[in-house]
């Protein structure tokens, strides 16, 4: 049968992918456009799971909110040239929707949830890597729902997000904490939320460290706690000073406004993750000898 060039323009439109991969589908199905686009999704899904274990530790960072809710998520690739493409940043777009409109408790419940088409969330993922030709993984999400409180958030650029909540203040002092979240990076909101035993291990060392001090027990042990106010001061939001008035904590700051947070997520795109180290002069010896 020919296959003529109307057809593989439908074909193209119709999955975004490549002319003669087109062709070639069309070619193999005797024409029937139906039949091709469902080998084509087969045989992509096959290549996307073989995709599934290379490292994706760039990508975006999405935050939607309505007036009671708000939802953030993280989606990664593999490279910054389809974090901007719009394949998937359109991708990254819609499951912040869902989140949002859905309420998943976390990522496994969000990649079942109803997407597009009659797919969920990560057949319609699957589909995009087999597209994109890259690893594509929703790392993360989170659902912020308020009562009386407020919600603010800040997102900085594509690559760092913050959610915030507030019990009093306004919107402007919600956006503001979440920006100083953003640039601070604070573990816990307040000194009563960080673990016991990460408050041991900070003791051990500040402990070790002073040693070979010649100072009294006693004065040692007043530099111990000290050392140790400054590090839940520096993990903890209230004690942080604030980023756009350095001369005032953030507990201050709340304080004179009358709020507290109540809590703050912060997602940054790639944290955590490690990264393949590339040895570029390795790479081009390896294929001058293979040449």
């Amino acid at each position: 049968m020919i296959i003529s060039a109307e057809m593989v323009k439908e074909l193209r439109e119709r999955t975004g992918a490549g002319m003669m991969e087109c062709k070639r589908a069309l070619t193999e199905s005797s024409g029937d456009i139906d039949t091709a686009i469902e080998n084509m999704r087969k045989s992509g899904l096959a290549k996307a799971d073989k995709k599934a274990g290379r490292v994706a530790a760039e990508g975006r960072i999405e935050i939607e909110q309505s007036s009671s809710a708000a939802a953030m998520v993280e989606v990664n690739c593999e490279t910054d040239f389809v974090a901007n493409g719009e394949d998937f940043t359109n991708f990254v777009s819609n499951v912040t929707h869902t989140v949002l409109l859905m309420a998943p408790l976390d990522v496994n419940a969000l990649m079942n949830l109803q997407f597009t088409n009659g797919k969920n969330v990560d057949m319609a993922r699957r589909e995009l890597v087999a597209k994109l030709g890259e690893n594509i993984s929703v790392r993360r999400c989170t659902y912020y729902k308020t009562g009386n409180g407020l919600l603010g958030s800040y997102r900085h650029g594509s690559r760092i997000g913050v959610l915030v909540e507030l019990q009093g203040g306004d919107a402007a002092l919600a956006k503001d904490v979440a920006m100083h979240v953003a640039a601070s990076k604070p573990l816990y909101v307040k000194p009563e939320q960080v673990p016991a035993e990460m408050l041991d291990q900070e003791r051990d060392i500040i402990c070790a460290q002073s040693m070979d001090s010649s100072k009294p027990a006693a004065i040692i042990e007043k530099m111990v706690e000290g050392r140790l106010r400054k590090f839940l001061a520096e993990v903890t939001l209230v004690g942080q000073p604030f980023v756009k008035q350095p001369d005032i904590t953030v507990g201050k700051l709340l304080f004179q406004a009358g709020a507290q947070v109540l809590r703050f997520a912060r997602f940054e795109v790639g944290e955590g993750i490690e990264r393949k180290q590339e040895d570029f002069a390795a790479e081009v010896m390896a294929q001058a000898r293979g040449a």
